[in-house]
């Protein structure tokens, strides 16, 4: 069974930039739990900090009983990391970089190689065992960075944007071995800025922004938690100056926020509010330039509480 995962108030500060403040989560043991935020938010500098990489500047990060700072070794022998960008080492073959790590863990010669050879075939990456992965694409690079992971058997798996950059067909695959390995009772902590990745995988999400998380529950939660449910994003050719008060008139507008030249409007339903909005602009003398409605999504939650994209 894989163990719980817990971050309390972490702060971490670079310089004068904060990465974290005072950052609080609780995963769950067996949980694929998300951390969902764009570049920049703070979420691997979390995993960071939880795997030991990174000193925390205050608070405390536990994998199971074991205190991050404080028993690092007895941390890193119940954690597998995948870290974002690729770590292999090209003087190896594949297979010599699985079972090199098995014997890192002191694995007996006999199991290890035979996890490797399972392994390389689970990630489709046999025909490629006795290669050294300096010519290997970033998805075969990633796939084999999560094998060599997994040879451990760790009871928490970190993956840092596992599918960042990859073709989707890599990344459904990526998603099967990653669903398979939780059967099995292991804790999953991944940090994405992909929603749909985090609606697919994740029994719950943390959104973190600026190194805070600012909503926290399953996918299903945060979704339903977006007032109105429906975003219909104006653009106009000016500020919409007193607009936003005509359209909170509207029947079925439960919240209306001014961005700059963009009015963000939260409703029960999309496309039948399009013509009273436009009717409203003209009235003002007010250009509409585009229109976007978007049905509840995670990104939806997160431009909701920060006015910004995932991705930006």
């Amino acid at each position: 069974m894989g163990l719980g995962v817990r971050a309390d108030r972490l702060r971490k500060v670079f310089g004068d930039v904060t990465a974290l403040a005072d950052l609080t989560l609780d995963v769950a043991p067996g949980e694929v739990f998300g951390l969902l935020g764009p570049n920049g938010a703070g979420k691997s500098t979390t995993v960071g900090v939880l795997t030991t990489r990174v000193q925390a500047t205050s608070g405390e990060g536990w994998i199971g009983p074991h205190n991050v700072a404080r028993d690092r070794v007895a941390v890193k022998r119940v954690i597998g990391v995948v870290p974002q960008r690729p770590n292999l080492d090209f003087g190896l073959t594949a297979r010599e970089i699985l079972t090199f790590h098995g014997a890192y863990f002191g694995m007996p010669a006999a199991q290890r190689n035979a996890l490797a050879d399972r392994l390389l075939d689970r990630f489709k990456l046999t025909d490629r065992a006795n290669k050294q992965p300096l010519g290997f694409s970033g998805g075969m690079m990633q796939r084999l960075s999560i094998a060599r992971a997994m040879m451990h058997d760790p009871q928490v798996l970190f993956l840092d944007e596992p599918s960042a950059g990859l073709d989707p067909q890599t990344r459904l695959l990526l998603w099967e071995i990653v669903r398979d390995y939780n059967a099995g009772g292991r804790t999953i902590v991944l940090t994405t800025h992909n929603m749909e990745e985090a609606d697919d995988l994740c029994r719950r999400v943390a959104i973190v922004d600026h190194g805070k998380v600012i909503a926290l529950g399953t996918p299903a939660e945060l979704k339903q938690s977006i007032p109105g449910g429906y975003l219909i994003r104006v653009n106009f050719d000016r500020p919409p100056a007193g607009l936003d008060e005509d359209l909170r008139r509207l029947g079925g507008v439960t919240e209306v926020n001014v961005r700059d030249s963009a009015i963000d409007l939260y409703a029960d339903r999309g496309g039948p509010l399009i013509p009273a909005i436009v009717a409203a602009a003209v009235e003002r003398q007010i250009g509409v330039t585009d229109v976007k409605i978007s049905a509840p999504s995670l990104e939806n939650l997160f431009l909701h509480h920060t006015g910004r994209s995932l991705r930006d």
